[in-house]
């Protein structure tokens, strides 16, 4: 058994770090409360933005040679944007992600299709090079606020490759915000703009009976709003994982403060008896001494 100078280090040890882990709960929470807000303001932006653009869409001719709308006829070469964070301590935060981004490549690359890979946050470019693999881009220091210009930088790369057919399908990992509690790993196809996610938003029902006269026409329109959903896609991406990392983090970090109070409990104990053996121990010293001098 332990010494109590031992067990009193330790228990001394385990406070400390409760005290850190404690305030890293509280600042997860703070930040967590502002990357909500922030998604819960640009959620109705992108969700108007694609009912636009479903219309668009739907009163567009067919064949209109825009780049984003193409479905490149063969499969050559994907690009993978999975988004992680700069910092750890969040649980399986970053493990999750580079794992479904990896699952994503080996079944590509099993049907003979090359892959780019462009990994957002320093723990997924960290983990992703450690591993041997090569990045197309990487991009960190953005994650705990992420700005639109951020996006902006991120879909010109895939929107010029894509017009120039140097990839030919743009995969988006990220973790989706749900509640503190709850982040769900999301894996979106955000080039080419798929036809469900158009049927999604524009109502077989309600488009018949519509009409429009668009000035310029819907394909000028479309062609300088497609880049704008491209960029959208990505912020918004970027604002769910930001609240979802501030969400793992405070969880993670209020079960790692439960289980140092389980463990302070359990050396506190353990540290009770060993007193109580060692008085228990000097009793019977003093009783046999006195025993030796009767």
């Amino acid at each position: 058994m332990p010494s109590q100078k031992e067990l009193r280090r330790r228990i001394t040890s385990t406070e400390n770090t409760r005290k850190i882990t404690k305030a890293m709960e509280m600042v997860a929470a703070a930040r967590l409360r502002r990357s909500q807000q922030r998604i819960e303001s640009a959620r109705p932006y992108g969700h108007w933005m694609m009912e636009f653009i479903a219309g668009l869409v739907r009163y567009s001719p067919t064949g209109t040679g825009l780049p984003l709308l193409e479905v490149h006829k063969e499969m050559k070469r994907v690009a993978i944007v999975a988004v992680t964070a700069d910092r750890g301590l969040c649980g399986g935060f970053n493990s999750n992600v580079v794992r479904k981004t990896l699952e994503l490549k080996r079944s590509y690359e099993a049907q003979g299709v090359a892959v780019d890979l462009h990994i957002v946050g320093k723990k997924g470019v960290s983990a992703m090079r450690f591993q041997g693999h090569t990045l197309k881009g990487a991009y960190i220091g953005i994650t705990d606020r992420p700005r639109y210009l951020n996006a902006q930088t991120i879909a010109d790369e895939l929107i010029k490759a894509y017009a120039a057919e140097e990839i030919d399908l743009v995969h988006m990992v990220y973790n989706e915000f749900k509640s503190a509690i709850e982040q769900v790993l999301f894996d979106e196809v955000i080039l080419p703009i798929q036809e469900e996610v158009v049927a999604t938003y524009a109502s077989n029902v309600v488009a018949p009976h519509m009409e429009f006269i668009f000035e310029p026409s819907p394909v000028k329109i479309l062609n300088d709003l497609l880049p704008t959903y491209v960029e959208g896609s990505i912020y918004g991406a970027l604002l769910e994982s930001s609240a979802s990392e501030h969400g793992a983090r405070m969880t993670a970090m209020r079960n790692a403060s439960d289980a140092a109070g389980d463990i302070i409990d359990a050396l506190s104990l353990a540290m009770n008896r060993a007193r109580q053996a060692s008085i228990t121990q000097e009793i019977l010293e003093v009783v046999a001494g006195a025993d030796a001098l009767a």
